[in-house]
């Protein structure tokens, strides 16, 4: 159904094919055994990691610099600006009292039954411009706060949250690693926009709310009386300057703003297909519909609906959204040496070598691309570092892709980089102190749900690679 027949696939397979994927084998493990074993940090194990890929694929010197830098290049040219302005969106978020009223209005009146399938609404509204570690900090205090006021088990309220944070992060852009797959296989936004959510929502559905009445079983804990030591206020201090808190419904139009002027642009897309004879209507959305502009347009809405409207000052609005993005930083760099260590690999001709392998093996992209994140996932603990390998490994494969069939590709990338968060994920331990659990509760519960979430969205993926 997806093998294709490209001109790389049609060769046969050599030496220098096996010896490609020995270096490359052995380029992702020195990436792990520096990031997990030596604790270096991922920057600079991508940086040596891309390194010994060239020298050993025997790719000139000259061109492994060229390689690296061109793929730092082209993928913080993508993402690098929408990380930063996500985190001031996020920022001012938090600062201003949105999240807070969100949380509060969803869940104020729910009954106990009710309760899990809000906190997992709350998770999915909040999560859409914040990144996952800042959004569970976030909701943090209030996952144990609703547990201790409605007597329900710590997981029933937990899972349904995380699941809803997890299943954005790693499938809805404008998060950086929808992002970066949609680059790298060349998908459509506003298409992988549009099925990310067919498949994201029944996703969480199944893997928080009710997913977290067996996780609740098995894992019987209650709510700790505070949150594993963790600062919980993450957004920041509101202080006084807070006058006016944001009503509800401007907050969850802001948070809203960009997804809405990004599906603009798919519908536009659909209905004026033709683009050199398309009205000035087409062109305006397919220009606000571009992520960048979509979140600089959310950000500016944000100034005001988080900002002034709430009795910030100008220079209140400046410091906090200076502020919002130092903590990204890291974040920036490891995305663009994960871009370089995917364009060394690429230079090195590792993907017309999954080709020839694909095609061989008779394969489907869908499958290929989700195997690679799952085992690169697994491998470094990183989603994001899982989802740009793995783009770029398939990514020569997606060219005769359909738009949707490249969407889906991207999508599956996505749910493979989420399979099985373990002790080598950041965001392992994050849940652990955050909740007070054991290891074995945090494999029993977090693990056992990113794994669900995975397979549940893989499975909702091919059954939509069925009927488009």
């Amino acid at each position: 159904m997806y093998t294709l027949h490209i001109e790389a696939a049609a060769q046969p397979w050599g030496t220098h094919d096996t010896r490609l994927i020995a270096v490359t084998v052995l380029g992702i493990a020195i990436v792990v055994a520096l990031i997990v074993l030596a604790k270096t940090h991922p920057f600079l194990s991508l940086l040596v990691g891309s390194a010994f890929v060239g020298v050993a694929s025997g790719v000139p010197l000259g061109k492994i610099v060229t390689n690296f830098e061109s793929g730092v290049g082209s993928t913080l040219q993508e993402v690098g600006l929408l990380i930063a302005l996500g985190a001031m969106l996020g920022k001012l978020l938090a600062d201003s009292g949105g999240a807070d009223r969100v949380i509060d209005t969803l869940l104020s009146k729910a009954p106990p039954a009710a309760v899990p399938w809000a906190t997992a609404l709350v998770a999915i509204i909040v999560g859409i411009p914040m990144f996952f570690e800042i959004g569970l900090v976030l909701l943090l205090p209030v996952i144990v706060l609703v547990a201790q006021r409605s007597g329900l088990r710590l997981m029933r309220v937990a899972i349904p949250a995380l699941a809803g944070l997890s299943v954005l992060h790693g499938l809805i852009p404008p998060h950086p690693g929808p992002l970066l797959a949609i680059s790298a296989v060349h998908a459509q936004l506003g298409t992988t926009l549009a099925l990310g959510l067919l498949v994201a929502l029944p996703t969480v559905v199944v893997c928080g709310p009710l997913l977290s009445v067996v996780i609740a079983r098995r894992v019987p804990v209650g709510a700790p009386e505070r949150a594993g030591g963790v600062d919980t206020t993450a957004g920041g201090t509101r202080g006084d300057e807070v006058t006016r808190p944001p009503s509800f419904g401007a907050t969850l139009f802001t948070i809203l703003f960009p997804v809405i002027l990004m599906l603009l642009k798919a519908l536009a897309d659909i209905v004026w297909p033709d683009a050199k004879h398309a009205p000035m209507a087409r062109t305006v959305l397919d220009f606000i519909g571009e992520p960048l502009v979509a979140l600089t347009l959310a950000v500016l809405l944000a100034m005001v609906t988080f900002g002034y409207a709430v009795g910030f000052t100008g220079s209140a609005v400046a410091s906090r959204i200076g502020a919002s993005v130092a903590p990204v930083a890291a974040v920036i760099l490891i995305v663009g040496a994960g871009g370089g260590f995917k364009q060394t690999l690429i230079g090195a001709g590792v993907g017309d070598t999954v080709a020839k392998f694909a095609n061989s093996a008779h394969l489907s992209v869908l499958v290929l691309g989700y195997l690679i994140a799952v085992a690169l996932r697994l491998a470094t603990g990183s989603a994001t570092v899982a989802t740009i390998t793995a783009a770029g490994i398939v990514g020569p494969l997606a060219t005769s892709l359909s738009p949707t069939h490249a969407a889906l590709l991207a999508l599956a990338i996505g749910t493979g980089s989420l399979f099985l968060s373990h002790v080598n994920d950041a965001g392992f331990w994050l849940v652990k102190e955050s909740f007070g659990l054991t290891v074995g509760q945090t494999f029993a519960s977090w693990s056992v749900m990113e794994t669900a979430v995975s397979l549940v969205g893989f499975g909702f993926i091919m059954l939509l690679s069925t009927v488009t």
